[in-house]
């Protein structure tokens, strides 16, 4: 496994994370604890230090599975949770409805709404009930999930300030940011890393965040490199999602972009074979070799996916490959907004 450095705050985190949104049940159609625990101590165990998760994962549900998984084990772990989505004040910059599952846009359904709120007291407020969820006195990488424009982001970043002054929190992370508020948040103090989509069928910030980010030194994390299991070569178009699973209603999850990824994926198949690896391991390493990207949220269900995902963290690939993964690339890879 590879480790790097989150910026300049002196932590070192596997290469390849654990992402935790899955683990929370919502919004994939539920999730079974105990195999969500054993996948975390799986990938703890295969050299993943770095578990990345949310409050609105679940509703809180995800944190809680988290600090039961790490429980005993706090010291192997760079814990990273977020704060920004908020579903019990109505405050902040109004964000979607949804159902316990997750499921969004049946308004007689919806029970929860959630907004998008950076104020510094929903900020103090979200990091205790973290803490409290997670089981642990500091939190390793604190980032704001979601940007609310109702906010200033100099109050937020000194509500943030205040919190790693008072040792709750070692290190500040932003996501889904751009590069002009990030440079707000670095006017008031450091910034360490920026979570952003980013796959080989996503790649939009190779023109603003990954180079500010490489400018100056933030690490940037990739959620959803698989593309939410498109990429595993896993899910074919015959396949049904249940009630809740936000890819029922996905444009990327059409059956026609389903059969492009397929073709695509088997065309790089002889590049999987020459490692002895899987399209899911392929597709993370080649999410890390990209210039800028220094970590890699990978999901898991069970200990078998989590140390599949693992192992990718040791994959190097030649030129060579990558000149037949991105002919590949151009060739079949379906547009995806």
């Amino acid at each position: 496994m590879q480790y790097r450095k989150l910026g300049a705050s002196g932590i070192e985190a596997s290469a390849v994370a654990f992402g935790a949104w899955a683990v929370g049940g919502w919004m994939w159609g539920g999730s079974d604890d105990d195999d969500a625990v054993a996948a975390i101590r799986a990938a703890i165990d295969a050299g993943i230090n770095f578990i990345d998760t949310a409050p609105i994962y679940g509703f809180g549900h995800s944190e809680e599975v988290v600090g039961k998984a790490i429980a005993g084990r706090r010291d192997q772990v760079v814990l990273a949770t977020k704060c920004g989505l908020v579903w019990d004040r109505e405050e902040g910059e109004y964000y979607f409805r949804s159902d316990e599952k997750g499921a969004v846009g049946d308004p007689k359904k919806a029970t929860r709404t959630v907004y998008k709120c950076l104020r510094p007291d929903a900020i103090r407020d979200e990091v205790e009930h973290s803490l409290k969820r997670l089981n642990v006195d500091v939190i390793d990488l604190y980032q704001t999930h979601w940007q609310d424009s109702t906010t200033p982001i100099a109050d937020t970043m000194g509500a943030l300030m205040e919190l790693k002054d008072a040792g709750k929190i070692r290190a500040i992370g932003v996501s889904n940011a751009s590069a002009d508020q990030m440079t707000a948040y670095r006017a008031v103090g450091p910034i360490d890393s920026d979570q952003e989509r980013f796959s080989m069928l996503d790649r939009r910030i190779e023109a603003d965040q990954l180079p500010y980010c490489r400018e100056h030194h933030i690490a940037v994390l990739a959620y959803s490199p698989l593309e939410q299991g498109l990429l595993t070569g896993k899910v074919g178009p015959d396949r049904q999602f249940g009630e809740g699973d936000q890819r029922r209603r996905s444009k990327r999850f059409s059956v026609e972009n389903r059969k492009k990824v397929l073709v695509m994926l088997d065309e790089m198949k002889p590049v999987a074979e020459a490692h002895g690896i899987t399209p899911a391991q392929l597709a993370i390493a080649w999410t890390l070799a990209q210039p800028g990207l220094t970590h890699a949220l990978v999901g898991a269900r069970d200990p078998k996916q989590a140390a599949e995902n693992a192992a990718a963290g040791d994959v190097k690939l030649s030129d060579e490959d990558f000149t037949t993964i991105n002919r590949a690339l151009a060739r079949h890879a379906p547009e995806i907004a």
